[in-house]
């Protein structure tokens, strides 16, 4: 009886060992998925009044995140990039209407495959896009544009 009793205490020992693993593989997974939803934007080349509205483009449609400097809040000397982080997940996804831009503006789109397609679909709408550059690695992209006015 020794033995088998061992072996049932046992058997529930891995089980449960099981089920921590388990749970462990599911946060992964979430934290993986969250992770191939943000894209970073990066603007350069341009103006606060431009970035802005770039940034106006994906706000209708994604999830803000991230935004330093706000291109409203600067003040003195205009940063050269203006950067912010976007949910593709989440957000309003309403309409996109074309915005007018002063000049051409520099774009540097990086996350995961999906979520920089989606970003650069958007932009699209919006704006006349030039593919300047595409750089691939494991699990991430990279995309270079160049948007101008319609």
């Amino acid at each position: 009886m020794a033995r088998r009793r061992r072996r049932d205490e046992r058997g529930r020992l891995d089980d449960r060992r099981h089920e921590r693993r388990a749970g462990r593989e599911e946060m992964s997974d979430v934290y993986d998925l969250h992770i191939d939803t943000d894209v970073t934007v990066q603007l350069s080349d341009c103006c606060r009044e431009d970035a802005q509205a770039v940034f106006d483009v994906l706000d209708v449609v994604y999830q803000l995140e991230d935004q330093a400097p706000s291109p409203q809040a600067a003040t003195g000397p205009s940063p050269t990039v203006w950067t912010a982080t976007f949910d593709t997940a989440g957000g309003r996804r309403q309409e996109v209407r074309p915005p007018s831009l002063t000049s051409p503006v520099g774009v540097t789109l990086t996350g995961g495959y999906h979520a920089v397609d989606e970003v650069e679909t958007v932009l699209a709408a919006g704006f006349d896009i030039q593919s300047l550059q595409a750089v691939s690695g494991d699990q991430e992209t990279e995309a270079r544009l160049l948007l101008a006015p319609r």
